[in-house]
């Protein structure tokens, strides 16, 4: 177990020293672009005519486009990183190159999707106001993948999850678990969580219904007799 953690490290490190040094040269052929096109300006600054901007983008375009590959290739470089750290359980690292990937990359939404899960899941081993604030942080990262892309199924399962199990909003979770089962029309599981969410919130008679669609497609016996159950609890109360 121990040389698997320092193996962990290593690959860590590796990847983030390579990262630094690419940055750093990046960074410094910037720098020199930079002040080339400023020379092409008066007092040393970018040119402010259109013509000078013409000329600029004439002479130096590519070595732009290039500058602005190489960002959003960083950008993804940190994605993969916090994905591996995260198959790693590793969160709390993952919060740190998530945010890094997002300053590079603010309207990718898996990234804002992946913060806000890793957020919620480190935030399950904390505790006070560090707890209140991860799942604020989650809270907050899933809404902005949802706003971001308004068919990526993930993260309308995520913060349907967050507001039943973790914040206690189940009536604020029906509206995207129900758009998430219109992505994903037999997802058995978020069938449960939105017939909880039916449940608590009074809506009994939409949670029979999504019991008895559980019924009907699901070939999972443990689940399909889970179902049964919560139905048949459900009825008793309704023709007490």
């Amino acid at each position: 177990m121990k040389k698997v953690w320092i193996l962990i490290v290593v690959l860590v490190c590796i990847v983030v020293f390579a990262l630094g040094g690419y940055l750093i040269r990046r960074n410094a052929s910037w720098g020199a672009l930079a002040v080339r096109i400023s020379e092409m300006g008066s007092g040393g600054a970018p040119p402010e005519t259109i013509e000078g901007l013409k000329k600029a983008i004439a002479t130096y375009g590519d070595r732009i486009e290039m500058y602005s590959r190489d960002v959003a290739q960083v950008g993804i470089y940190w994605k993969i990183l916090s994905v591996r750290l995260m198959d790693r359980k590793l969160y709390g690292e993952a919060i740190e190159t998530l945010q890094k990937a997002i300053r590079l990359m603010p309207e990718d939404a898996t990234l804002h999707y992946l913060y806000g899960l890793s957020s919620s899941i480190l935030a399950k081993s904390t505790y006070g106001k560090e707890k209140s604030s991860l799942f604020a942080q989650a809270e907050a990262a899933h809404l902005r993948a949802i706003e971001l892309d308004k068919k990526y199924a993930r993260p309308l399962y995520a913060i349907g999850v967050l507001y039943v199990f973790e914040l206690d909003k189940p009536e604020a979770a029906i509206p995207y678990l129900t758009r998430y089962l219109e992505l994903q029309t037999r997802d058995v599981d978020a069938m449960f969580i939105l017939a909880r969410a039916y449940f608590v919130t009074g809506n009994l008679k939409e949670a029979v219904a999504l019991y008895d669609k559980i019924i009907s497609i699901t070939k999972d016996t443990s689940k399909k007799a889970e179902a049964e159950n919560n139905k048949k609890t459900i009825l008793d109360r309704l023709y007490e």
